[in-house]
């Protein structure tokens, strides 16, 4: 038996969070009504997103010695093994999340603690003793490389893979596209939104469902937002509608669908379209409140709300 459902694997960081009159165009300006901050990062989202379903969760991140109490605790609170966190010297990582009126956002990220984030053969043992791993490309490559050879050798059993960003953003301190390359021979689950699988991919969905498809990826996702997402698996397509809420935030929806996902998919063997609504649901739930992690479902909270449509 694993000790753990999951173990996700990057970044845990302090957002920073402005609710501005509107995002600002180039050369143009807003006025920020609200300030208010809160632990975030994808390895800590979809570890709370997971840990809410009721899943044993534990993290391996970095996180500069000035945050790294304030993080644990939140962490802790929702009942994520914190064990294999790092504190480091450096300024802790962080995200400038900028939130228009209508919820939509735009993101920037600062702190050299998960750059700095390096994985020893505990960290490994750590992984390889739970069912799922999760990882995302905003992860140093040094790290997903690691994970890679660890499912190449089966020391990890399943690896989720989150792109997460466009590779533009990730030069210098994210996964490389060679790692990327490699990584799709052995990942159980690759998830992406359209931006990032544009510009991995070259093209849309479809043409990232049909690289994929030729990979011989077992399953993935590609998320398109409001639009809902296209899940692969095998050689079978399901489009998964979005649901219609009351947006308030949409930051850390693509993290809480990722959760989703994992819980169902993986860890109970759903169909794909049961598991895209699920995924799709506790997605729009979160969306309801401010902060990536803001509202946060339980499994019944979901199950109730997919009731309801």
């Amino acid at each position: 038996m694993s000790s753990f459902d999951v173990v996700t694997v990057g970044s845990a960081v302090i957002d920073h969070i402005y609710s501005l009159s509107n995002l600002p165009k180039p050369d143009g300006g807003a006025f920020a009504r609200e300030h208010a901050t809160d632990v975030g990062g994808v390895a800590a989202n979809v570890a709370s997103g997971l840990a809410e379903f009721g899943n044993k969760a534990g993290i391996i991140t970095r996180v500069g010695a000035d945050d790294v109490a304030e993080i644990e605790a939140d962490l802790q609170a929702r009942g994520i093994d914190c064990s294999r966190m790092q504190a480091g010297p450096e300024e802790s990582s962080y995200t400038l999340i900028l939130r228009d009126p209508d919820g939509e956002r735009m993101i920037v990220a600062g702190g050299q603690s998960v750059p700095n984030l390096r994985l020893d053969a505990r960290d490994i043992e750590y992984a390889g003793d739970a069912s799922v791993v999760f990882t995302s490309a905003y992860a140093p490559d040094e790290v997903v490389s690691k994970l890679v050879t660890a499912r190449e050798r089966r020391e990890i059993s399943t690896l989720v893979f989150d792109l997460a960003g466009p590779l533009s953003e990730l030069e210098g301190r994210g996964t490389t596209p060679e790692t990327i390359d490699r990584l799709l021979s052995v990942v159980d689950l690759f998830v992406a939104g359209e931006v990032a699988a544009h510009s991995y991919f070259g093209g849309g969905a479809d043409e990232a469902i049909a690289t994929l498809t030729q990979r011989n990826v077992s399953r993935a996702a590609i998320t398109q937002g409001s639009d809902g997402a296209r899940l692969l698996e095998g050689d079978t397509v399901t489009d998964v509608p979005a649901f219609e809420v009351d947006v308030n935030d949409t930051t850390g929806a693509g993290d809480t669908f990722t959760a989703g996902l994992i819980h169902t998919w993986l860890l109970n063997d759903y169909s794909a379209r049961n598991a895209g609504r699920f995924a799709a649901a506790a997605a729009a739930l979160n969306c309801a409140e401010p902060g990536a992690r803001g509202n946060l479902p339980s499994e019944s909270d979901v199950r109730k709300f997919i009731e309801t449509q």
